[in-house]
């Protein structure tokens, strides 16, 4: 982490994508709070009127005495929960994209400083009627930065797909991570259907705060016991699993596929949110090179997105040098309070280029080393409504240069959002701050990018030549029985959607959170923000 942060230090707006942190070898002693001025008072609210947030930065009712992930002092004083809530009003009156559709509210009200995070957002709502904001949302500054540099969170190394959240519910397994306590025993599998959580019905049960505490342990070395039915299977099985601290693999499968008209490449790619992606996705690559495959399918089904910059080496990977040279994969464009300069790091508004390089997520893959890319004018994507984010960004940035994009499945989430995760007082605070467009100056995808031959009422999202498809829990990822993957090798070779493929849409709805606590899953706010984590576009984080 101090070498990444060495490299962050000389990068601009566009190239800062990681941690930050110390490049002094040695531990600071971390300095006690800082006790406040005599005689000093607490900040009166007038409407319209915002002090600069700096005002109240770090002034903290509960100061921090430990130390971040790189053993630095955090920069905490005595203050006071107004004086969190009043640098929120003003941080996000400066920052925030949409920022004349907040509703001024008066900090001294009842509201603890994440309710009052909540409102500090727009209510307008986009074409189809979802809302315009479903992004905002807050972690613990320690889980962050611990996900962020690690990949690693409490659970049991299964991915949870919940095709309904309210009764009747239906949870499944749509992937398992390896080495893991799901894998161990192969307690898990991709397709297993959750029925029973610590003895509550989860079809039916009205116990949501049970469920969630089983399918989400919010701790390393929670144990619960689960009914599953395997798919393809009426057998009932019990399960007893004990949380641990898992690394996402964020390369699940890869594989190759020998055709009559050429090597097929498959990827199956889940996060660009961790310092490990770099490394693997660099390396899929590289296998898929010295393959030389003729077209990649790019499985991004379960990926909500992460750092930018990894989205921009994946997508000069998969156009190369020819395509990408004199372009740019995404610009970054601010409320209209900063038009020409990022007011996060202050230095001028530049695109992100298409990065030929590993930038040094990690010290396992240094910075500096050029890239392996396929060189190809068109690629299959697979995506769902957990398509989200970065991961849109690679379709959009890649259409920018005419890269010809296939999409196989169902409508993506609409996220062509991000934000610099911001702490404050030990929370790390997320408010959408700009928009990205590609290099044809596009970016209004707010429903999604769909497959051209899904259903539409008209003016919804952007269509892409491609093929309406389900996911299949029947099959492994990169199997070519699985109907997604199936799809995409069939339109390969016969140019035409398959007239039987399987359409069940398990996510044909904008990814969404839903709002019936007594009955829904999701309920528990911290559940809520990890998956809005895990559908991010993120730059970095900032102090």
């Amino acid at each position: 982490m101090k070498q990444l942060f060495k490299f962050l230090l000389l990068f601009s707006a566009s190239s800062m994508i990681a941690c930050g942190g110390s490049n002094d070898s040695s531990t600071p002693t971390p300095a006690p709070p800082t006790p406040p001025a005599t005689g000093s008072s607490e900040p009166t609210w007038t409407q319209g009127t915002y002090p600069t947030s700096s005002t109240f930065k770090n002034q903290c009712a509960a100061p921090r005495t430990t130390t971040d992930i790189d053993g630095n002092a955090y920069p905490d004083e005595q203050g006071s929960a107004l004086k969190e809530k009043f640098w929120l009003r003003s941080w996000s009156d400066e920052l925030y994209l949409w920022y004349n559709e907040i509703t001024d509210i008066n900090p001294d009200n009842n509201d603890d400083r994440l309710e009052y995070f909540e409102r500090l957002r727009t209510t307008a709502t986009t074409t189809n009627g979802t809302q315009k904001d479903q992004f905002h949302f807050t972690i613990p500054t320690d889980e962050y930065e611990e996900r962020v540099a690690t990949g690693a969170s409490a659970g049991y190394g299964a991915d949870f797909v919940i095709l309904a959240g309210s009764p009747p519910r239906d949870v499944r397994v749509s992937l398992v991570q390896p080495n893991s306590p799901a894998s161990t025993d192969s307690s898990l599998l991709r397709g297993t259907e959750i029925l029973e959580v610590d003895g509550e019905d989860v079809v039916n049960g009205s116990d949501t705060n049970a469920l969630n505490a089983g399918l989400f342990p919010s701790q390393p070395g929670e144990t619960h016991t689960f009914l599953v039915k395997d798919a393809g299977s009426e057998a009932i099985r019990s399960v007893s699993l004990t949380s641990a601290v898992v690394a996402e693999q964020p390369v699940n499968t890869t594989t190759v596929i020998d055709t009559p008209t050429g090597k097929v490449g498959y990827i199956a790619f889940t996060t660009f949110g961790t310092s490990t992606a770099e490394e693997q996705i660099a390396n899929a690559f590289t296998e898929m090179s010295n393959a030389n495959i003729s077209d990649l399918v790019l499985d991004l089904r379960y990926n909500g997105g992460g750092f930018l910059a990894i989205a921009s080496q994946l997508s000069f990977m998969i156009a190369g040098e020819n395509q990408t040279q004199g372009t740019f994969f995404e610009e970054l464009q601010f409320n209209d309070k900063h038009p020409v300069t990022n007011p996060v790091t202050n230095t001028a508004l530049e695109p992100t280029p298409f990065y030929t390089t590993s930038l040094g997520f990690n010290e396992n893959f240094p910075g500096g080393q050029p890239l392996n890319t396929v060189d190809l004018e068109r690629v299959f994507i697979i995506s769902t409504a957990r398509t989200c984010s970065a991961s849109e960004a690679v379709i959009n940035g890649l259409r920018g240069i005419d890269v010809e994009v296939i999409l196989i499945g169902s409508r993506t989430c609409g996220k062509p959002y991000g934000f610099y995760g911001t702490d404050n007082c030990g929370e790390t605070y997320f408010t959408i701050q700009f928009r990205g467009v590609n290099y044809k100056n596009f970016g209004d995808y707010s429903d999604g990018f769909a497959p051209e031959n899904s259903a539409t009422t008209g003016g919804v999202g952007e269509f892409i030549p491609g093929c309406l498809a389900g996911d299949d829990f029947t099959n492994q990822l990169g199997s070519t029985n699985e109907n997604m993957f199936s799809t995409a090798l069939s339109y390969r070779e016969n140019g035409v959607c398959p007239v039987n493929q399987n359409k069940d849409l398990y996510y044909s709805n904008k990814f969404k959170f839903e709002n019936n606590p007594s009955q829904s899953l999701y309920s528990e706010k911290r559940i809520e923000n990890m998956f809005k984590l895990k559908n991010s576009r993120i730059i970095r984080k900032t102090n």
